[in-house]
């Protein structure tokens, strides 16, 4: 394991709790001992790092998408042999992908996009898998796909729907060839987006009903943590977003400590990019995408909920401390 930040040490745990040996890397000297203390090997140096592997090689990179991971892959290129495995669980872009594993397979390496989804909840959980390699590939991974995926757990098959010689149910995917992966992820967060801005518009409506403009018989004092409560049990609008949205309300019920300064990390560009490339109408995403461009001239309570959501899902802490409460 490449990268032992918020997902990538929680992901090696995981694996060794599921009897598997993993090797980190980590140029956090202080990550690396924390995880040799837990009985993984462990190293600052790359090519001691490779030194360590049994061939043919598995590395799964959990690096920042970008830059990072282009570094990464190229300096592992160089140490890795013919046979060895390349994979990339970050937030790539698919294109990216093809790329690369066409540059490796000349080196005769074998390149992997593996979309991951699970932020810092997924030691406990699992993470859903969404990849994109050879059909020969994927099969010689999916012991370490099937230990970090969630498995049937507690939601029940889709009735009708046959489960011989099929994954999905287990919570990862061979969804095609390289770049497959990754793309499929790239529309999950484009989703992603689309429906967190429609919890945070729908509280933001709740909160504002109090407002002194409206005619006093209309106006109410709305609970919204006790409402997303509510709304977790038998409601149609239920999700786990949902359930990540009542933890935060719990927490902070104002959401004084948010200032709805809300990032992008990429895949909602691409995915709108993707919609104009096939001539596909996207509203919603192409909405949500653009209000976290505004959420950084001007915040409401909705960009407030949606900061609260991604610090609770994937430990985004926002870039500018709160100036007003």
């Amino acid at each position: 394991m490449v990268g032992l930040g918020k997902m990538g040490g929680n992901m090696s745990r995981r694996l060794v709790h599921g009897g598997h040996e993993v090797v980190t890397f980590d140029l956090d000297a202080a990550k690396v001992a924390e995880l040799e203390k837990e009985g993984m090997k462990g190293t600052t140096e790359l090519s001691a790092f490779v030194a360590l592997l049994t061939k043919p090689r598995v590395v799964w990179l959990m690096v920042p998408s970008g830059d990072p991971t282009e570094s990464m892959v190229n300096k592992l290129a160089a140490l890795l042999e013919p046979g060895d495995i390349l994979i990339d669980g970050g937030n790539s872009y698919y294109k990216d992908d093809v790329r690369r594993a066409v540059a490796l397979k000349e080196k005769g390496i074998h390149y992997v996009d593996a979309g991951t989804s699970g932020g810092v909840w997924g030691i406990e959980r699992g993470y859903c898998l969404m990849v994109g390699a050879e059909p020969e590939t994927f099969k010689h991974l999916e012991p370490i796909f099937k230990t970090l995926a969630p498995g049937t757990g507690d939601v029940a098959p889709t009735a009708g729907r046959p489960l011989e010689g099929r994954t999905a149910h287990l919570g990862y995917l061979h969804c095609g060839p390289n770049g497959a992966g990754h793309f499929v992820k790239m529309v999950h967060n484009g989703i992603e987006y689309g429906l967190m801005q429609a919890y945070g518009e729908g509280f933001d409506i709740m909160k504002n009903a109090a407002s002194k403009e409206l005619p006093a018989g209309h106006q109410y004092n709305f609970d919204l943590g006790e409402i997303s409560e509510l709304w977790r049990r038998g409601s149609v609008v239920s999700s786990w977003l949902l359930d990540l949205s009542a933890i935060a309300l719990a927490k902070d019920p104002a959401l004084e400590s948010y200032t709805g300064y809300v990032q992008d990390s990429g895949e909602g560009r691409w995915t709108i990019m993707a919609a104009v490339e096939e001539a596909v109408p996207a509203d919603v995403l192409t909405a949500a995408l653009y209000v976290r461009f505004r959420s950084r001239q001007e915040h409401t309570f909705t960009e407030k909920m949606l900061s609260a959501m991604r610090q609770q899902f994937g430990g985004h802490v926002e870039l500018h401390p709160p100036a007003n409460k």
